[in-house]
C-alpha cells in the first residue's frame, strides 16, 4: 500500500502535477484556484476526514491580494497546523513559506514566513523555506519563475519540486519532527 498525500493550498498547489510528479504515492491535490487560507480553515473538515500520511500546506498568497494583515494569515495559519495537529496525531505535515510576489508585499510576506517558521514547530510540522530559491534581494519573485508576479511558470515549478522531493523524503524518513528543513542551494 502507498503512502497518501494530500496538496492542500491555492491556485499555485492546484496548478501542480503532483500524481505525475510523485508517482510512488497516493496523491490528492486539493489545491483550489483563489483559496485563501480562510478557506482551508473552512475544509478543514474533509481534510482531516480523509487522514492522508501527509498533508503538504501552501497558503497566504491570495489573502495578500485581498490585503488581509500578516497576522490575519498567521493566524490562520496557526489555525490550520492546530487542528490537523490535534486530529492527526499521526500525519506528517510540511507547511511551506509564502512565495514572493511583487516587492510590495516583501515585508508583510516574511514577516508571516517568519512566524509560521516558529510556530510549524510547536506542532511538529515541518517548515519549507522557498524564499531562498523564489526571491531576488529585494522580495520580488523572480522574474524567471513567474511571468505576472504570483503565477509559477514551468520552471517555477520546477525549482520548487526539486526542494520539495528532498523535503518529502526527510519527512518520510522520521516520525512527525520539530526541525525545519534547510535549503539546498545551488
Amino acid at each position: 500500500m502507498s503512502l497518501s498525500i494530500s496538496f492542500v493550498g491555492d491556485g499555485l498547489t492546484a496548478g501542480g502535477s503532483w500524481a505525475e510528479w510523485f508517482p510512488e504515492y497516493d496523491v490528492t491535490n486539493l489545491g483550489l484556484s483563489g483559496n485563501t487560507t480562510t478557506e482551508l480553515v473552512s475544509g478543514l473538515d474533509a481534510m482531516i476526514a480523509s487522514a492522508p500520511d501527509v498533508i503538504v500546506i501552501l497558503a497566504g498568497t491570495n489573502d495578500l491580494g485581498w490585503r488581509k494583515s500578516d497576522e490575519y494569515v498567521v493566524r490562520n495559519l496557526e489555525t490550520i497546523l492546530y487542528r490537523l495537529r490535534r486530529a492527526l496525531p499521526a500525519t506528517r505535515i510540511l507547511i511551506q513559506s509564502v512565495f514572493p510576489r511583487h516587492p510590495d508585499f516583501a515585508l508583510t510576506i516574511r514577516s508571516i514566513n517568519r512566524h509560521i517558521r516558529q510556530y510549524a514547530a510547536t506542532q511538529h510540522a515541518l517548515y519549507l523555506d522557498l524564499w531562498p530559491v523564489l526571491a531576488l534581494a529585494n522580495g520580488e519573485i523572480d522574474p524567471q519563475f513567474s511571468s505576472d508576479q504570483l503565477h509559477l511558470t514551468d520552471e517555477g515549478y520546477q525549482v520548487w519540486l526539486d526542494q520539495l522531493r528532498p523535503a518529502l523524503e526527510v519527512l518520510f524518513a522520521g516520525s512527525p519532527t520539530t526541525s525545519s528543513i534547510p535549503i539546498q542551494h545551488a
